[in-house]
């Protein structure tokens, strides 16, 4: 199976974010079509209806588009423009099986913050969706539960972890974990699973150590809006392992 996966579109109603994110499906639409497209947040930038709306316009892909909020995003006007379900300010936790494979996109957002926290009640929907089956699983959400090196965003990740590492110790069927939030491509691992984080569609972020990042590696890195769209191609083995490819569009 082959999974494209996107984050951070920010589509914020210029013309900037659109022509990134068109860049970013014409690739796609040049591909051999992948077995799904995992969005992992921030598909708006101030979760306006007409943000929506865009995206809903632009995301169009042979294979399921699956999409989870992110901390830009609004409950209800993504359930509405998106989703076509009822305005709701409840969390957004959708499952869906694609290829034999679960798809659990779980939201992190807390509304109104930056951070991220997986409620009571997702934790409890995932431990749910998980346990419906044995097949392999690829859990995915906005914010990372780990610290990626980035002070910016490593102060606004999701918190509670523990929680989540609990669930997961408890189903061995998921195969990786897939984030955004960071504005920049990275692969660490998380209770034991892959987790893997795909670059900002809108921009990039840098660490604190390179050219413009800040002074030290101790400090927190600008977003470069310069730097072209990316996102990741992961590659879920019939073994059970993830190979994950970076790729960079030209816009």
């Amino acid at each position: 199976m082959i999974i494209a996966h996107l984050s951070d579109l920010h589509f914020d109603g210029g013309s900037r974010a659109e022509e990134r994110v068109a860049a970013v499906m014409a690739y796609l639409g040049g591909l051999e079509p992948v077995d799904a497209v995992v969005v992992t947040g921030d598909i708006a930038d101030h979760g306006a209806p007409e943000e929506y709306e865009r995206a809903a316009a632009l995301l169009k892909y042979p294979a399921p588009v699956l999409l989870c909020p992110g901390n830009h995003d609004v409950r209800a006007a993504f359930r509405t423009g998106l989703l076509d379900l009822p305005a709701s300010d409840g969390p957004i936790d959708l499952a869906r099986e694609v290829g034999g494979v679960l798809f659990a996109l779980c939201d992190s957002t807390i509304p109104g913050r930056g951070a991220g926290f997986l409620a009571d009640e997702t934790l409890a929907w995932l431990d749910g969706v998980l346990s419906g089956g044995d097949g392999p699983a690829i859990v995915a959400f906005h914010h990372p539960p780990v610290a990626v090196g980035v002070p910016l965003v490593d102060a606004i990740r999701q918190s509670g972890g523990e929680r989540l590492e609990s669930v997961l110790k408890r189903h061995p069927r998921v195969k990786a974990l897939l984030a955004g939030h960071v504005h920049t491509g990275a692969s660490t691992t998380f209770a034991g699973v892959p987790l893997r984080i795909a670059p900002g569609v809108v921009s990039g972020s840098l660490l604190p150590g390179e050219p413009g990042g800040g002074r030290g590696w101790a400090d927190g890195g600008p977003l470069d809006y310069d730097r072209p769209p990316g996102l990741l191609l992961h590659v879920l083995h019939d073994d059970g392992r993830v190979t994950s490819h970076h790729r960079v569009v030209p816009c």
